[in-house]
């Protein structure tokens, strides 16, 4: 009784003298490796030339800002309640009067760490967020030899203020839209 279409049946005949020798496989092996030396190579010198990303990429985190420079995050904590793999740890704090130029809400993250050696890059993080605080860039974790220097904290997180670094600002923000707009692409 067979189940599926994929069994082949066994060739039992005794075999030639040409292929006794295994000619037909050898020429059929050089062969092979001919047509491959003459295509175009797939490798790229990588320093140099970099390949594209794929539309639906997701790199490292960031923290965004609002176009006053104050930070989105309001330490609802659904991201690191979203997280399969525990990777955010947070800690929220009151907005102390005069700090309205920092903060959007009354509420926002003191302590906003990811650990990236235990993040697996699945983009729930940014699903869960209400406030459109934290987005996946297109750019790769960088390797390194000390596990601290894997856990980022919000120094290392927060896109760059757009009034005192306008430029680092617009390029982030850039890198951000730009994202979106190929996810929408995609989903349309």
């Amino acid at each position: 009784m067979q189940l599926t279409n994929r069994a082949k049946l066994v060739d039992r005949r005794p075999l030639s003298l040409a292929e006794k020798f295994y000619v037909p496989a050898i020429v059929k092996g050089m062969g092979i490796t001919l047509k491959h030396m003459f295509q175009k190579k797939v490798t790229i010198n990588y320093p140099e030339e970099t390949r594209p990303f794929s539309p639906v990429f997701r790199g490292l985190h960031i923290l965004n800002r609002d176009s006053e420079g104050r930070e989105n995050c309001t330490a609802c904590g659904l991201c690191a309640v979203a997280c399969p793999a525990e990777a955010i740890t947070m800690e929220a704090a009151e907005r102390l009067p005069g700090e309205e130029h920092l903060y959007r809400e009354e509420k926002y993250a003191a302590k906003y760490e990811i650990n990236m050696l235990r993040c697996i890059f699945c983009g729930l993080c940014e699903e869960a967020c209400p406030k459109d605080a934290i987005y996946l860039t297109e750019t790769f974790a960088p390797s390194n030899y000390s596990r601290k220097s894997f856990i980022y904290g919000k120094d290392n997180l927060v896109i760059p203020h757009p009034k005192e670094r306008p430029d680092e600002y617009a390029k982030a923000k850039g890198l951000v839209d730009e994202r979106k707009l190929k996810a929408n692409k995609t989903t349309a």
